[in-house]
């Protein structure tokens, strides 16, 4: 697969959209529509990730986190007992478990009808949170490498799952950065396990490309302008950019610093195909589906677009 045929093929925003209409997520039985772009947001109860604002560990601060999510428009709660930063210490499966249970608890005895999705790439930990506390999604950031059992478990919990690209372990992954060709890689490696995940029966599959994750500065911006390749797979596709180092390394500055920068890269991932923007701050996100569907509106016509 070469990238030349992009230029060839290049679609407009309203063709975009246009193809999102039909993507939905089975959630406990229900359908989530894509048609409109939603908004994840992120839930850390993590002592050590990357954003320090984003790190909850008592109830008071995970409650009030899981407020803001929803209050601010969020439609799915990401929650994560594992950093996945570079330099991040190993957690065991138990303590991650452990530290999961405690949000999921306060999920599920305040907010019982929220939609939560589990960021754990071991297959017993998101056995658990599923079978356990009702978690509706598996959000896997190995894309089922670092645990073999993941692509049956999940097959057999029958949950949507979140498959990202990346090479290597978060505490190694920034050494695997040499390709050949970059897209033609991480395309065969899509194409190949969502083969697999299909033979195994698993329907609602969500594509994320690991932005930040074996890439690059520039590899990341590269991988930004060709999102629309991953159209092909005619998926759901997630982008997580949110206040990420390839944003502060370029501009300067820190994770705090880096929301203006987020939301424009946010704009480019909804104007190129993203339904699902996975995020620290979830107002901004969702403000930005609002303006680029606005946009989209007024390419059909200039009277109440």
């Amino acid at each position: 697969m070469k990238n030349e045929y992009l230029n060839e093929n290049r679609v407009s925003l309203l063709e975009i959209w246009i193809e999102m209409l039909d993507k939905t997520l089975n959630i406990k039985g229900t359908l989530l529509s894509l048609a409109t772009p939603v908004v994840m947001g992120i839930l850390n109860v993590t002592p050590d990730s990357f954003y320090a604002d984003s790190r909850k560990q008592n109830e008071a601060a995970i409650n009030d986190r899981i407020q803001a999510i929803l209050s601010e428009g969020g439609e799915i709660i990401d929650i994560g007992g594992y950093s996945s930063r570079p330099d991040a210490a190993e957690v065991s499966p138990e303590e991650e478990m452990e530290r999961l249970a405690f949000a999921l608890k306060i999920l599920n005895t305040h907010y019982p009808e929220a939609v939560v999705s589990v960021d754990t790439f071991r297959a017993d930990v998101a056995r658990k949170c599923v079978e356990e506390y009702g978690v509706a999604i598996i959000n896997d950031i190995s894309g089922g490498e670092l645990d073999k059992n993941m692509f049956a478990t999940v097959a057999d919990l029958n949950v949507p799952y979140i498959m990202m690209h990346m090479r290597g372990t978060p505490q190694t992954m920034q050494q695997y950065t040499g390709y050949t060709d970059m897209m033609e890689e991480i395309m065969l490696y899509f194409a190949t396990k969502v083969r697999e995940l299909r033979l195994l029966g698993v329907n609602d599959i969500i594509l994320d490309p690991g932005f930040g994750f074996s890439k690059t500065v520039d590899q990341n911006y590269f991988l930004m302008n060709h999102l629309q390749e991953f159209g092909l797979f005619e998926l759901p596709l997630l982008v997580g950019i949110s206040r990420k180092s390839m944003i502060y390394r370029f501009l300067g500055g820190t994770p705090a610093d880096s929301l203006n920068g987020t939301t424009v890269l946010n704009t480019l991932a909804l104007m190129n195909g993203a339904d699902i923007l996975r995020v620290h701050d979830v107002k901004a996100a969702v403000e930005a589906v609002k303006l680029v569907l606005k946009t989209v509106n007024c390419q059909l016509s200039t009277v109440n677009c």
